[in-house]
């Protein structure tokens, strides 16, 4: 563990196509090789999503690469992971996702101090082009303006 390199994965797209209304950081239950893939950073957040089942939150599409050094025992790439929240954030996020238009989404995973693998999640509201084209311009304005203040 001296010489690991930082693990921290964002999910871009999730920040161009989501409003981030709030962020709660989650515990994932993985399977042994599950841990050394993302160690190793093989991760694609892409069609992943979190939905409530028997209330419990559940990450879905989630891609977590096979290890390449697993015999037989290798994990299933796309399965369902169970995320830790304490029972009160749980309440508080079903309660939020009832209503119209909200959604819960991975945003980051990373790997904290003691070596566990933790996942940022955010319950978000889709945008809409308008609000892209927005965001386009403004990240264009602070680009322009940095580059002229340096030279």
């Amino acid at each position: 563990m001296k010489n690991q390199k930082k693990i921290d994965i964002k999910n871009k797209k999730a920040y161009y196509l989501y409003e981030i209304l709030e962020t709660y950081t989650a515990g994932i239950q993985l399977l042994g090789t599950e841990i050394k893939s993302i160690r190793e950073g093989k991760i694609s957040f892409t069609d992943s999503y979190c939905i409530f089942l028997d209330n419990e939150l559940w990450v879905k599409g989630l891609h977590i690469s096979e290890y390449t050094y697993a015999s037989h025992y290798n994990h299933e790439a796309k399965r369902q992971r169970k995320l830790l929240l304490t029972k009160k954030e749980l309440r508080k996020l079903q309660k939020k996702i009832k209503e119209k238009g909200f959604t819960i989404i991975p945003l980051r995973i990373f790997i904290n101090e003691k070596g566990f693998a933790k996942l940022d999640v955010g319950l978000a509201r889709g945008k809409r082009l308008f609000d892209k084209r927005e965001d386009l311009k403004a990240r264009d304005n602070k680009r322009n303006l940095d580059r002229l203040n340096r030279g």
